[in-house]
């Protein structure tokens, strides 16, 4: 799959009328090393309430996968089905790559499980995949959602075409187990 993806964002010209600020491919995608999860970063905000103000690209960055205190990302990520070389991967080096301190990581079932101080939510675009909890999974597929509250997690992907999800994560407070 990894189609480009089209990012439309409004803001205000200088009399405060509403105008497209950016229309075009996002350019902000990365493939995860070792695993070919594309992510495309859509938009980020450090604050809540948002800023509206500016006309700046807020996803010209570099980011790990949760969001900044107090902020949000907005993100689709493309994730192709796994193989066996999936048990070849080193959890703690793949959570370095997603900007996670591996010191803060749980003992987890696959080598893709993490976790994130965030509420997410998931909606499945295009593809299937299964989302691995720390004892449990729950199939998704195709216009399925999921709202996801800080949780021990593993997104795999073990059907025969690449899943789409967007993802929009929220900083959240601690939760105690």
């Amino acid at each position: 799959m990894n189609n480009p993806i089209r990012r439309v964002v409004t803001g205000h010209d200088d009399r405060g009328k509403g105008v497209v600020v950016i229309d075009g491919n996002a350019p902000n995608a990365t493939v995860r090393p070792g695993v070919g999860v594309t992510s495309t970063l859509l938009w980020v905000t450090d604050e809540a309430p948002a800023d509206i103000s500016g006309r700046s690209d807020r996803a010209d960055r570099t980011i790990g996968v949760p969001p900044p205190p107090r902020g949000s990302i907005f993100r689709i990520v493309d994730f192709p089905p796994v193989g066996p070389e999936v048990n070849a991967i080193d959890n703690a080096t793949m959570l370095s790559d997603m900007g996670l301190n591996p010191n803060d990581a749980m003992p987890g079932r696959h080598p893709y499980m993490h976790r994130t101080r965030s509420v997410d939510y998931a909606i499945v675009l295009s593809g299937e995949i299964d989302m691995l909890l720390d004892d449990t999974e729950v199939h998704l597929k195709a216009g399925d959602v999921l709202v996801q509250q800080g949780t021990n997690h593993a997104w795999v992907n073990n059907g025969g075409q690449t899943c789409r999800i967007a993802f929009i994560l929220i900083d959240a407070m601690e939760s105690t187990p």
